[in-house]
This record gives structure tokens, C-alpha cells and sequence, in this order.
């Protein structure tokens, strides 16, 4: 893990469609884009940001997330997720979320934190 540090970073551009919207994931009624979605988007670029970095048998997994969803999005438009790397603390890795629209419209920010764990350790741990 002597790789993981601060300043790494992913982004992930998606386009938003009839299955990522509130109404599709019970989220809401609207056919607009769903916070859940945009908060998996948000882990799914943190998990890119470390992936490269990690040992062999190590993973890592969510244990705390605030996520401020600021503006509505439609289906069809085009989103950016950058995830970067602000802090590591041993096997804790925080990162701020950053979605921005085509125009660069802010649409959500926030951190997200995750804890580098072993695998098999892991999933001994839960009975999996």
C-alpha cells in the first residue's frame, strides 16, 4: 500500500439513462437523475482512483459517505465523476466526489471514505 497517496484520482464520464433515474431505482417520481445512482458513480470512481495501487488480494470497501445532490440532471445528459484522493490515514482512504454536467454545472459533491481490506480476510469475516 506504500503507493497509495494522496492526489490520485479518476473520472468517469456516463450518460444518463431511463435506468439511472429516481423513478427506475424508487428514489422519487421524476425521470431525472437519481441520487443513488449518482452516489454508485461516485464510489465506482473512488474504487478506479486506488484499483491501480493496491496489493495483489486487497480491495477496498465504503464505510462513510456524504453526498450534497445540487442539481437535477435529465436523461440523455452526460456527466463527469471525479474522484481524488485528499487523504490516507493507514488502510483509510478519504476522497472528495466532484459530478459536473457537459456546461461543467455543478451537480453533486462530497467525500467519500473506504477502508483497504484483504480479501479473503474480509469475506471469512462475514461468511461469504
Amino acid at each position: 500500500m506504500s503507493a497509495l497517496e494522496k492526489g490520485l484520482t479518476a473520472t468517469l464520464t456516463r450518460t444518463v439513462g431511463d435506468d439511472d433515474t429516481a423513478r427506475a431505482l424508487g428514489s422519487g417520481s421524476l425521470e431525472v437523475l437519481a441520487t443513488p445512482r449518482v452516489l454508485a458513480w461516485c464510489e465506482e470512481a473512488t474504487c478506479e482512483a486506488i484499483a491501480p495501487v493496491l496489493e495483489g488480494g486487497s480491495t477496498s470497501v465504503g464505510t462513510r459517505v456524504r453526498l450534497d445532490h445540487l442539481a437535477a440532471t435529465a436523461v440523455g445528459a452526460t456527466v463527469a465523476v471525479v474522484a481524488t484522493v485528499t487523504a490516507v490515514d493507514g488502510r483509510m482512504v478519504a476522497f472528495e466526489v466532484v459530478a459536473t454536467d457537459s456546461d461543467g454545472k455543478l451537480l453533486a459533491e462530497g467525500e467519500v471514505r473506504r477502508v483497504v481490506v484483504d480479501v479473503e480476510r474480509f469475506l471469512a469475516r462475514v461468511g461469504a
